[in-house]
């Protein structure tokens, strides 16, 4: 069955079948999908990157491991929550987890009330990060459309100098500056250049 609109899917990571099989009972139990994957290759293979989703995985797995996945998952920019879990967890290791960006690490055997609860909360924060995300890839998108030379224009707009100052800085007239000022409101579909640089700031887009 799949998930409500907005609800988003956990993916369970580990080579331990008995393990994902009853992780993923328990959280259908409270009306949560779960779908799970023996190895790290497998899960990259077949996940939706789009879909908004919460992701389990065990820190010790044979061939790429745990902190491989994260790793790989980071420099794609998947936006979705990470849950470490470990038989043989350390301080060392948790740190190393939530210092590049997990949102919990929980020792095995699961406290099932603990997991569910952690599950639900990330499963929140999932669907912030995608809507954040979406919006984030669309100003790109937007950005992407301008040329060079808007693109200029456009970072001294950001740094809050006026058309007047902008023809100074390079080296042109106030009426070419503003000429670039409405081809940008254009082909990034901009309500206004002030709604545009919000988005970028907000977004932390590169110009």
């Amino acid at each position: 069955m799949p998930p409500e609109p907005g609800e988003a899917v956990v993916h369970i990571v580990d080579d331990d079948e008995d393990l994902r099989e009853s992780l993923r009972f328990l959280l259908a139990s409270v009306g949560i999908q779960a779908l799970d994957y023996p190895d790290a290759p497998t899960f990259l293979a077949e996940f939706d990157p789009a879909e908004p989703a919460v992701v389990i995985v065990d820190v010790r797995m044979p061939g790429m491991s745990g902190f491989q996945l994260q790793e790989e998952l980071e420099s794609r920019g998947y936006p979705a929550p990470m849950i470490f879990c470990s038989a043989h967890g350390d301080i060392p290791m948790s740190v190393r987890a939530l210092t590049h960006g997990a949102v919990d690490f929980l020792e095995k055997p699961y406290e099932p009330q603990r997991i569910l609860e952690v599950v639900q909360q990330q499963q929140a924060l999932a669907r912030q990060r995608f809507v954040a995300d979406t919006e984030r890839r669309d100003v790109e998108r937007r950005v992407a459309e301008l040329t060079q030379r808007e693109r200029e224009v456009l970072r001294l707009v950001i740094e809050g100098m006026a058309s007047q100052a902008v023809a100074r800085r390079l080296g042109t007239s106030v009426k070419t500056i503003d000429v670039h000022r409405a081809r940008i409101k254009a082909k990034t579909g901009a309500d206004s250049l002030g709604a545009l640089v919000r988005d970028i700031l907000l977004h932390r887009v590169e110009v």
